[in-house]
């Protein structure tokens, strides 16, 4: 059996070579991760091959994307198994079929909007849909909002400042949205999420955290969360137990339930950068990590079998 994360009703076993790739075929780094209804699973990589499927099992079924992704980072899948696809460094959102075929796009490839101007999109991050099928967009690294759009693609409203107040955002990293039409935003260097209505009203926030990066909801009344954050990155407190790296189970009101993966003095987290965060019909979860990019910025060694750190299954007990 290999390592064993969690406690009580939150235990999970980290599958150490789930995925195995074509000879040759390396990931480079997953930026985000998604499951459609039979369980396949979407790993949307910085690499030769943005889009790699895999089912349940880890088998390779296929990829797509080659030549029109620039730098992947989010992935949504649909209840229809159609895909959204968030390309920061495109500053696009395009609309995918399970077998690669683009049937939306939002943005203009390599035309950002200017830079903290508010109008989409520039470097956006991620993408949600509300019960109506109606597109929420993060947006970003060049921005400080959400932009809600009509199924069709059509910019209905956008809210969201620079700042640490409430409604106000410090990168938009991540969106999600319930059964109920709540929306919840990771707002990564606030270390908080946000929940706003569906008019992008203020309710409440989640404060318990640092630097969430992956956000994922089961469906359904009363969903549980699955919150990636990023450990520490400053020299000053590189080494300090207790903010991660992690992937935090809570509960739709915020309550954590169980941190996964935490340092602690005697032994490193079990993940490097949890960036991505998806959720399977049988409560397994898939982190994809930006190792490459997180080791960098901490001035930690990069390994050569740094690949290896990119993708993980945790498998419910």
């Amino acid at each position: 059996m290999g390592r064993i994360l969690g406690s009580g009703d939150y235990r999970y076993e980290v599958l150490e070579d789930w995925g195995r790739l074509p000879p040759g075929w390396r990931y480079g780094e997953v930026a985000a991760v998604g499951v459609d209804s039979k369980d396949n699973v979407y790993v949307f990589a910085r690499g030769e091959h943005p889009m790699i499927v895999f089912d349940r099992a880890g088998n390779f079924l296929r990829s797509w994307g080659e030549g029109l992704f620039r730098r992947p980072h989010g992935v949504h899948v649909a209840d229809d198994d159609t895909i959204y696809c968030t390309d920061d460094g495109d500053h696009t959102v395009r609309l995918m079929t399970p077998m690669g075929k683009m049937l939306l796009e939002i943005g203009v490839p390599g035309e950002p909007a200017p830079y903290m101007s508010g109008d989409p999109l520039n470097r956006c991050t991620h993408t949600a849909l509300s019960p109506e099928g109606e597109i929420y967009v993060a947006d970003g690294y060049g921005n400080a909002r959400v932009h809600k759009y009509a199924p069709d693609g059509r910019l209905l409203f956008s809210w969201g400042e620079p700042g640490t107040d409430p409604g106000q955002f410090n990168i938009v990293h991540n969106i999600c949205c319930d059964a109920d039409g709540w929306v919840y935003v990771a707002d990564r260097e606030n270390h908080r999420v946000q929940v706003f209505d569906g008019r992008g009203r203020f309710e409440t926030q989640w404060n318990n955290m640092h630097r969430p990066c992956g956000l994922c909801m089961t469906r359904g009344r009363h969903p549980l969360a699955y919150v990636g954050e990023s450990g520490p990155g400053m020299a000053v407190n590189l080494k300090s137990p207790g903010i991660g790296p992690r992937v935090s189970v809570m509960t739709h009101e915020g309550k954590p339930l169980a941190r996964l993966g935490d340092a602690t003095r005697e032994r490193p987290s079990q993940f490097t950068s949890p960036h991505g965060v998806a959720i399977d019909s049988r409560g397994d979860i898939y982190v994809g990590e930006v190792a490459r990019t997180s080791m960098k910025n901490r001035g930690t060694p990069i390994p050569d079998d740094q690949d290896i750190l990119c993708l993980q299954k945790l498998v419910k007990l």
